[in-house]
């Protein structure tokens, strides 16, 4: 879709719960901790967390992107949670931000193609997205898209 030196943007679809971990621990987590989706963000691409529920699997209906941020690194790592889970994760650098309901963003959202059954989008629990419907969702979350994701060439080196 873009050029490998291009930033992209991606959202992960994961519980409000699971969204709260992540962020206290500037990571992300997605597809129940398989590696694959994580090993095609690079750093500085836009990350957003969507959460159709508060906790998995039948928490409450929350339907809105819940977290908002830039990938720090782009390096997969595996942490081991419990004998049986062994997850892989990538740092994320979370930005203070507010929830957004996505109901009011789904007919300006192109990545949305079926408005009637929107929710389709989010069925492969990640999903890139064109930078326009991110820097939508940046601003619905209370977020400058010009400020947090300036083009690479013109953005401040990030301090590690």
């Amino acid at each position: 879709m873009s050029p490998s030196n291009s930033r992209n943007f991606w959202i992960g679809v994961v519980s409000k719960e699971h969204v709260d971990i992540g962020v206290a621990g500037g990571f992300t987590q997605v597809n129940h901790g398989k590696a694959g989706p994580l090993e095609r963000m690079r750093a500085g691409d836009g990350f957003a967390f969507y959460s159709p529920r508060t906790a998995y699997p039948d928490g409450e209906l929350l339907q809105a992107f819940t977290a908002i941020g830039r990938i720090r690194n782009g390096t997969v790592y595996q942490v081991t949670v419990d004998d049986s889970f062994r997850p892989f994760r990538l740092d994320v650098d979370y930005f203070s931000s507010q929830p957004a309901p996505v109901r009011p963003l789904i007919d300006a959202l192109s990545f949305i193609r079926s408005k009637a059954h929107w929710g389709a989008a989010f069925r492969f629990g990640v999903v890139r997205v064109p930078e326009p419907d991110f820097a939508l969702i940046a601003a619905a979350m209370g977020r400058s898209f010009a400020e947090d994701f300036a083009s690479p060439a013109k953005s401040p080196q990030l301090s590690t």
